[in-house]
């Protein structure tokens, strides 16, 4: 008898989820968009409205986004909670990033909302969906500013 553990789906997802933020850290674009299926939809924080590239592409623009920050970028998921199906799963967190951008003397910290979306492909949990945004102020004064609400903290 082998002494094999068998995790349950959300365990599955949770570790994916885990290995992602560890891989944010490292700086490792590769790791992180590996977890992505081919087509995969991102509607991210940084612009345009939606994203729909080859994952060497994203690992690329990803890579390259991290090279404007001095030291590691801190990925938090908090709030985790994670809908199973048979072959598909959703996930939703409050996140944060907490960097220095090169030549600051102050790292910032960012809380946001994130959603999974995510197909069993060939028994592997792939993300076909992310979205992250960030609320807006929605005061209807003579400024209409509509300015992100950065400022929030769970």
């Amino acid at each position: 008898m082998t002494g094999t553990v068998q995790t349950t789906d959300e365990e599955q997802i949770r570790t994916m989820i885990t290995e992602r933020a560890e891989a944010q850290h490292r700086g490792d674009a590769a790791a992180i968009v590996a977890h992505y299926a081919p087509g995969a939809v991102l509607f991210d924080l940084a612009p345009p409205l939606a994203t729909t590239s080859s994952l060497d592409t994203q690992a690329a623009g990803l890579q390259q986004w991290f090279t404007g920050f001095d030291g590691p970028v801190e990925f938090t998921v908090r709030d985790l909670t994670v809908t199973v199906g048979d072959d598909v799963a959703f996930s939703h967190s409050l996140s944060s990033l907490t960097a220095t951008p090169t030549g600051s003397p102050m790292p910032f910290t960012l809380w946001f909302r994130s959603t999974l979306g995510l197909r069993r492909i060939d028994g592997v949990w792939q993300i076909t969906h992310e979205h992250k945004s960030t609320p807006f102020h929605m005061e209807m004064d003579e400024s209409y500013s509509f300015r992100a609400a950065t400022d929030l903290q769970p």
